[in-house]
């Protein structure tokens, strides 16, 4: 078997000493010099180990003092339920709202945009059918943390108040809420979890590395029709969320 990278088995090392307790919470660790001769290799292989573990967030970096050992990020978690649009306002806002962290969006849509096979698949439409499509990038306290791509179809939106998520009268309110004020009822979500590896584009915007562990969610929204409404994939990375399904029992009736 080939051997990894330098610098991987140097990171490796650090993650072991710091995990075992060499260096605790909020201490200096050596300059790369020192590391760099500590384990017989370059500068540039160190400043490389640790500039991944600062990714990873093991480490953080101070201007004009080094390198430190930083706390861990707290991993929440993220309930999908039924009840998750009962709450008012935007899910994701709510979801961190009940953990006293911040939580904020990014977006950008464009309408007219043609559907890809794929995504005219889901929502049962021809594919180039226009589509508006709005790319998210989803903060926790500033720091982002979730990405999703939404596609809608404009055969249900166009000429309404609402046909951006993000402007008019009902910006940031969710699908749901949306939706219902034009008159096209919600009634379930479909939702498909699968593993996936970060692209390099998706750990850019997500400050993680490159094939780190994603947790890649395919939802699809469907009115009282069985007509699919909206689509999108959610991207969360697996070191700063676990997910949780919470499903509802519904009681027998009485006779």
């Amino acid at each position: 078997m080939p051997r990894e990278a330098p610098y991987l088995e140097i990171a490796e090392s650090l993650r072991a000493r710091i995990l075992a307790g060499e260096w605790d919470v909020g201490t200096r660790l050596p300059s790369r010099a020192r590391l760099a001769d500590e384990y017989g290799v370059g500068r540039n292989v160190t400043q490389r180990a640790m500039d991944r573990l600062i990714t990873e967030g093991l480490l953080e970096g101070r201007a004009g003092s080094g390198t430190y050992v930083r706390r861990p990020r707290e991993r929440m978690r993220m309930v999908r339920s039924r009840h998750r649009e009962d709450r008012g306002g935007s899910p994701f806002r709510a979801d961190l709202r009940e953990r006293g962290v911040t939580g904020t969006w990014e977006s950008h849509s464009q309408a007219r945009q043609p559907a890809p096979a794929a995504i005219a698949e889901r929502l049962g439409i021809g594919a180039g059918e226009p589509c508006v499509v709005t790319r998210y990038e989803f903060l926790a306290d500033g720091q982002p943390v979730q990405l999703s791509e939404s596609w809608e179809p404009m055969a249900v939106t166009d000429g309404t108040p609402v046909v951006l998520p993000e402007m008019g009268p009902l910006a940031g309110a969710g699908v749901v809420a949306r939706m219902r004020s034009i008159g096209v009822g919600i009634e379930r979500a479909v939702e498909v979890p699968r593993p996936a590896r970060a692209t390099q584009e998706q750990a850019n915007l997500l400050g993680i590395s490159v094939g780190d562990l994603l947790l890649a969610v395919e939802r699809t929204y469907y009115d009282a029709e069985g007509r699919a409404v909206e689509t999108a994939d959610i991207v969360v990375p697996d070191a700063r969320w676990e997910v949780a399904y919470e499903f509802g029992i519904d009681r027998p009736s009485e006779a």
